[in-house]
């Protein structure tokens, strides 16, 4: 059985006579082949790629009372403050001591802060170092996007995402202003 088209006139006669015309079908199997001929190049040809994703596990929101949670000592510790123009700064420091001398400039760069966390690790206790991000507002997400892959690249395990303090802000505004 084939697909077609009839196009006879089916009609009741109206009292004039017409030449007898042939049936008109249209097989319509070809244009089916055809379609999913096009279908099936289409999908082959097209590139299939996996779509590339970084997985960011983060903790559930537990109320944890003050006395329980554990102190990181400042050598244990890398803050990472992630500015405006692609700019990276970062200290070692107690908030008290933190001045905009003490805060260093970086950048994304192998030589930059790649090298300033490795550093940082040798310095420390392996297991209990700790690199804590802060992102500003005038950071964009390409630059928490590459942070988090110097974190991939040189094997730090324990980081974490927090806002920067009201100190932080500060010697962050005065180091960026000068």
């Amino acid at each position: 059985m084939s697909a077609g088209v009839d196009t006879s006139n089916s009609g009741k006669g109206d009292g004039k006579v017409r030449a007898k015309k042939m049936n008109l079908t249209v097989d319509m199997a070809p244009m089916c082949d055809l379609g999913f001929l096009l279908i099936t190049f289409f999908m082959f040809t097209t590139t299939f790629s996996k779509p590339n994703i970084m997985h960011l596990n983060m903790p559930p929101k537990v109320e944890i009372p003050p006395s329980s949670i554990p102190e990181i000592k400042t050598k244990n510790s890398l803050t990472i403050i992630l500015g405006k123009g692609d700019k990276i700064y970062w200290h070692q420091q107690e908030q008290r001591d933190l001045n905009a001398s003490t805060l260093m400039e970086s950048d994304y760069s192998k030589e930059g802060i790649r090298k300033e966390i490795l550093r940082a690790q040798k310095q420390a206790d392996q297991n209990k170092f700790t690199v804590i991000i802060k992102p500003t507002d005038d950071s964009s997400y390409k630059n928490l996007v590459e942070i988090l892959d110097e974190m991939e690249i040189t094997n730090s395990d324990r980081y974490g995402i927090k806002e920067l303090s009201s100190k932080e802000k500060a010697v962050y505004k005065e180091k960026v202003n000068n």
